[in-house]
């Protein structure tokens, strides 16, 4: 098995590829080892001192290292942890399936299909590039709550991701919303 290590906008995250199946579907967000009961992967990466976050997407893993951590120290040792992980044979999440988008009714409910909507074609793609996602968190009076998962939690550019390019592309195509706003 060959993973992949891939930068990202975020100096304290890194991609690995392992050129598998990671989730099949959707995304998982461990932000701390307590979250990861469910993952036998975070599990075994979270295992790994100085990991501080792991992040599963369909094809890829992202990792969050400490602060003091070093990624040439930790590198070797979380290749490890994935591909151990793959001989095992055990699966990425045990029982329950990968988060899944709000749904939301009432007077707002076409307007939060189009923002989904544009979220799914125009803004996953690209940060799932960068080893991150974001999900749908609500509408409120113009503002769109969203919360940066991955590599783009705490990532120096996310702010200017959300203002600069989500805000205004939702404010391109929906001139309800007014805002968008990071929520968690």
């Amino acid at each position: 098995m060959f993973i992949q290590t891939e930068t990202t906008p975020n100096p304290a995250t890194l991609k690995f590829l392992p050129g598998e199946t990671v989730l099949g579907s959707g995304t998982a967000d461990f932000p701390a080892a307590e979250a990861a009961a469910t993952s036998p992967l975070a599990r075994r990466i979270f295992a790994v001192p100085g990991v501080t976050g792991v992040f599963l997407g369909s094809d890829f893993v992202t990792v969050t290292k400490a602060e003091d951590a070093v990624w040439d120290h930790l590198k070797p040792s979380v290749l490890g942890a994935i591909m151990e992980h793959y001989q095992s044979g055990a699966p990425a999440i045990e029982g329950a399936t990968a988060s899944a988008h709000n749904d939301q009714d009432g007077p707002d409910a076409e307007i939060v299909n189009q923002i989904k909507e544009l979220l799914d074609t125009r803004v996953r793609p690209a940060v799932a590039q960068d080893g991150g996602d974001i999900t749908f968190h609500g509408f409120d009076r113009g503002v769109v709550y969203l919360h940066m998962q991955g590599a783009c939690a705490g990532c120096p550019s996310s702010t200017l991701t959300l203002k600069m390019g989500i805000e205004n592309l939702l404010r391109h195509y929906i001139p309800e919303v007014t805002e968008v706003r990071p929520v968690g």
